[in-house]
């Protein structure tokens, strides 16, 4: 893009400003003006004026605004591919130079579902509370989660399902297999091997404990196991699959768990599995990032050992 001299000859154009160029890149991580805002410390209406300008400097369009955000143009991609890693090291370099000599490096902030962290994250992660680690967790649901990654809330986030586009990176953290359970007096009451040979009506009349009232993995096991779909209503919700687990356990009903949740259980026959399929529902969990997110070693820590732990899960 060039300018006119008074004489009619082109001219090269100014430098675009950095200011600019922080903000969009930060719009274009956290995939929202709200976001971006949010990860530079900015209003919302300062980030859009900026990008006004940005836009009419470069005389493209950068952003299309969608119900959840903004998703960027090609030409924006190509800006961000462009101006990313030399943004970094410039933010790189001014952390160093501005932290304060025996400042402890900022907490890692780790977001999840409550029962995959308490019961899997948090003892792998224990240990580095010795190298100076301070972890800050939260649980939710994904979307939730996400959407608070994408605004600058974590560093990490543990994550059921896969999330899509280019804003976000993951890594496959591990298989968690999903298994039919009831109290041994209930197993005993159905029969073990009616399931196998007569599919859901041998569960007919018994009661179901699970998650929501969309029975969401029950619902997911009927369907892949059984190959038709459940109906019906919960005899008890829990927002807590270890809730779930103590209510069945207990005699509540019957339930379908995430095997890692409940392998003592079953080990010790607290519960008991009524059906061994040979091809099992299975979920797959992903650690997620942002790209170029801020220089921080522990993060880094704290995702090479849940990774490595992640595979024993």
């Amino acid at each position: 893009m060039h300018h006119r001299n008074t004489d009619g000859t082109a001219s090269p154009a100014a430098p675009l400003d950095l200011t600019l160029l922080r903000t969009f890149l930060a719009v274009h991580r956290a995939g929202s003006f709200t976001g971006g805002a949010r990860l530079l410390g900015l209003s919302q209406p300062t980030v859009t004026t900026q990008m006004r300008a940005l836009e009419e400097r470069l005389g493209s369009e950068l952003f299309w605004r969608v119900p959840r955000g903004v998703l960027p143009t090609p030409a924006a991609d190509e800006l961000a591919e462009r101006v990313a890693a030399p943004l970094d090291a410039l933010a790189e370099v001014a952390g160093h130079g501005s932290s304060g000599e025996g400042e402890p490096p900022a907490p890692v902030r780790v977001a999840g579902p409550a029962e995959l962290l308490c019961t899997r994250a948090l003892p792998a992660l224990a240990p580095l509370t010795e190298r100076g680690v301070r972890l800050r967790i939260a649980t939710g649901l994904t979307d939730d989660l996400l959407d608070g990654l994408l605004g600058g809330r974590f560093d990490l986030v543990i994550a059921t399902t896969r999330p899509r586009g280019r804003s976000l990176l993951s890594e496959p953290l591990s298989d968690e297999e999903f298994v039919l359970v009831a109290s041994p007096g209930w197993a005993g009451r159905i029969g073990l091997g009616r399931p196998a040979e007569e599919g859901p009506a041998a569960l007919r009349g018994v009661p179901l404990v699970t998650y929501a009232e969309d029975l969401p993995i029950a619902r997911r096991y009927w369907r892949h196991v059984f190959g038709t779909r459940l109906t019906g209503p919960a005899a008890v919700t829990v927002p807590d699959l270890r809730g779930v687990l103590a209510a069945v356990a207990a005699g509540a009903g019957v339930t379908v768990l995430p095997r890692y949740l409940c392998a003592d259980e079953l080990a010790s026959g607290a519960l008991v599995a009524l059906l061994s399929p040979e091809d099992p529902p299975i979920n797959t969990s992903y650690l997620v990032r942002r790209p170029g997110g801020r220089d921080h070693p522990h993060a880094d820590l704290v995702r090479e050992e849940l990774l490595r732990a992640g595979r024993t899960w």
